[in-house]
Order: C-alpha cells, then structure tokens, then sequence
C-alpha cells in the first residue's frame, strides 16, 4: 500500500510530472510489495530492511527514477550513474517514456543486488554488497 506521504507528493506534482509518479508508484508498490515506502529526504522512497531500493523525484531534467544499487544491474538504459556510490538513475518527461517491461525487470534487480545503504553511517561511508 502506498504511502499516504507518497499520494501527497505525486498530487502536488503538475501535468506529465504527475502522471510519470503515479505510473511509477502504482508499478514500483505492486512489484515490491513486500517494500516500506515513505517521503525520505523530500521525496518517495522504498525500503526492503530498511535499505533504501528505488525512489524518484522531481529535477530540473525531469522526473528522476533512481535505483540505489542500480549501477550493479549492469542495464544501459540506467545511465546516469552516481560518482561516490553504487546509484544508477533514469530521466522521464512523459509517461510514454516509461517502459513498463524494463521497469520490472529493474525492480526484480533491486531486490536480488543490493548494497548495504542502511549502515553506511556506522561503516563510516564504506559501502559493502549485500546481494547479488
């Protein structure tokens, strides 16, 4: 179930912003079923274990999906790629850029890579693998 913080977000977002998060939250939620989701750092974020997974947001470029350990997916269309850590993201300008197929594929992903985000703190910043 969505978030009600979540819902809020995505209602205050204007035209294909608002269409491109409720495509992603309604696919995201029902694929990671099992997840926590909540407004984290300003904007929508899933948690398996309390580590961070899949989140979007609203930037200058877009909507920004972001996947956490996205770029161990090794998936090309996952492109814009974090310096420090192991974050890969996608940009979207209007629902019929979201590829309803490689959405899921990346979300089962997710799930089966993981980087160890919850205790990046108490490593001091080293970020180890979890999964995958």
């Amino acid at each position: 179930m969505i978030n009600p913080d979540i819902l809020d977000y995505i209602e205050k977002q204007s035209g294909s912003d608002k269409e491109i998060c409720d495509i992603l939250s309604k696919i995201i939620d029902a694929e990671l079923n099992d997840a926590e989701n909540k407004i984290w750092h300003s904007h929508p974020v899933w948690f398996l274990e309390e580590n961070p997974i899949v989140g979007f947001s609203r930037q200058k470029k877009g909507i920004r999906l972001m996947f956490w350990s996205g770029k161990s997916f090794q998936e090309e269309k996952l492109n814009v790629e974090g310096d420090k850590f192991q974050d890969a993201s996608i940009f979207f300008n209007d629902k019929t850029e979201i590829n309803e197929v490689d959405l899921k594929r990346w979300l089962k992903k997710s799930v089966e890579i993981q980087w160890d985000y919850k205790n990046l703190v108490k490593r001091k910043g080293e970020l180890i693998k979890l999964k995958g």
